[in-house]
């Protein structure tokens, strides 16, 4: 038999999946550990090549002191509405023009609040999708760092209102647990000492996360919290709004979300914070965070539930809970939220398994992505259809690794024949919706996690089957032109 060659186009459907086009050939096939072996030294040669150039010369930056250099450039920066792009005909003002003054964050606060992201030019997509969910909840107290001029130039012209934060720093995606990676999570610290330093309150947000629902009005049921934050837990100690209760919920501490009041006390913290931070290139700045937080949890503050003190005793924290305030795993997996018949505020594209890809391709399955219309115009047809999977693969027998994969070939059988049908007719084919019976994890399980509510089977996200940032690696190197076999493809999950 021939084998099948496949490509793929990075185009993604409003149903959620995403779409590859496809087409047979023989000309040339990559083995399996050829291919492997290539592609992933490849990859890491380009990591290596980027970290080696990039780092030497990124240093954080504490030096949010500029002021604005003409009136000009307060009209622009402080009291265009958000959306309304500058006119085409006038000039951008200087880049001292954009520096983080006490002027410039009164002027976007809303009740003494300023919502607040930062990000280089590779992931100006997902800050635009940030911020349009804002705006759609009525949410515009917000301002946005940019690490590059490129990024602060993008979102001037779009009207969005973004601040310099002077780091210098490489353009492009640096990849999670990098050197230049950590040394960005020192520009968070950073900026949330200097917001506390001028009096505000803060939300401080990841970019790979958006908001769903409008969370001033919660995080202000809690005002004497001195900080709230957001958790990677995976079983919901509470079932309703409330905060999750600290002594049932260990953990740890997700600073991709959360809130700081500025009292004497989470200024102290976030000092401290900094200083270990910069102090030590090595640590991780989330795993500072806990490892400060976590010097003493308890007891609880009276009156005040599911808040309790933590640090050195006097800083009064709250644990958001994991079923509205959502990681990757507790809205892409669980569906806690469906569970409890409750309304998610926040989706974290954490515990997923494409790296930045992969959390661009998760928010797309939820229709939570912004893209331009035109991202989704293809020359040629739709193919899609409903998967038909027998009863017995999804809940015959045991939730064995077997069954598992069984459930998951079959299901890769249908994609390669929907594939081959869509080349056939020239059409770009709508991935299915997928099914697992095990959940995917970087560490030993028994299947779920005891204590969750995963069912089984579960609607699984496309990562748990398809390595979705490999495919748009081959894209990026052109190893598209080798026609690589659709079992390399797909070699993650043939068993």
């Amino acid at each position: 038999m021939k084998p099948i060659h496949a490509g793929i186009l990075l185009i993604t459907a409003t149903s959620s999946l995403l779409i590859f086009y496809f087409w047979l050939g023989t000309d040339y096939t990559v083995s399996w550990s050829n291919a492997y072996t290539s592609i992933f030294a490849l990859r890491s040669k380009d990591k290596n090549e980027r970290n080696s150039t990039h780092d030497n010369i990124y240093t954080p930056n504490d030096g949010y002191k500029q002021d604005l250099s003409s009136s000009e450039g307060i009209d622009l920066l402080f009291k265009r509405p958000i959306w309304e792009r500058p006119s085409p005909n006038s000039r951008m003002p200087p880049i001292e023009a954009f520096g983080l003054t006490r002027q410039m964050v009164a002027s976007r606060a809303k009740k003494n609040v300023i919502v607040v992201t930062f990000a280089n030019h590779a992931f100006l997509d997902f800050v635009l999708t940030w911020v349009k969910h804002l705006t759609d909840l009525n949410v515009f107290n917000l301002i946005v760092g940019a690490m590059d001029t490129q990024i602060l130039e993008a979102l001037f012209w779009e009207g969005v209102p973004v601040f310099n934060m002077g780091s210098n720093v490489n353009t492009i995606d640096v990849g999670w647990g990098s050197p230049t990676f950590h040394k960005m999570g020192r520009e968070k610290v950073i900026l949330v000492d200097h917001i506390l330093s001028l009096g505000f309150e803060i939300l401080m947000c990841d970019t790979d996360m958006v908001w769903t629902k409008n969370p001033l009005p919660y995080l202000a049921r809690f005002p004497t919290a001195d900080v709230l934050v957001s958790s990677d837990q995976l079983v919901n100690s509470v079932d309703d709004d409330q905060l999750e209760n600290w002594e049932r919920a260990p953990g740890a501490y997700n600073i991709g979300i959360f809130l700081w009041r500025p009292t004497l006390i989470a200024k102290h913290f976030a000092k401290e914070w900094k200083t270990q931070l910069l102090k030590d290139d090595l640590i991780w700045d989330q795993n500072g965070f806990n490892d400060l937080m976590r010097k003493q949890s308890g007891p609880s503050v009276p009156n005040e539930n599911g808040i309790f003190y933590a640090y050195n005793g006097s800083l009064k924290l709250g644990i958001l809970p994991v079923s509205i305030f959502c990681s990757g795993h507790t809205f892409f997996v669980q569906a806690l939220y469906e569970k409890l018949s409750l309304r998610p505020y926040a989706v974290h594209t954490t515990f997923q398994f494409g790296g930045t890809p992969g959390k661009r391709h998760r928010l797309r399955e939820a229709k939570l992505f912004h893209d331009k219309p035109e991202y989704y115009n293809v020359s040629n047809s739709f193919l899609s259809y409903r998967s038909s999977i027998p009863d017995e693969l999804l809940t015959g027998g045991p939730h064995s690794i077997e069954n598992h994969f069984k459930l998951v070939n079959y299901q890769i059988k249908q994609v390669r024949d929907a594939l081959a049908i869509a080349s056939i007719l020239n059409r770009t084919l709508v991935m299915p919706k997928l099914y697992c019976r095990l959940d995917r994890l970087w560490f030993g399980h028994p299947g779920v996690i005891p204590g969750t509510k995963t069912d089984q089977p579960f609607l699984c996200p496309m990562d748990h089957i398809f390595e979705v940032d490999d495919f748009l690696f081959l894209l990026l190197h052109k190893w598209i032109q080798c026609k690589l076999s659709l079992k390399y493809v797909l070699r993650v999950w043939f068993w």
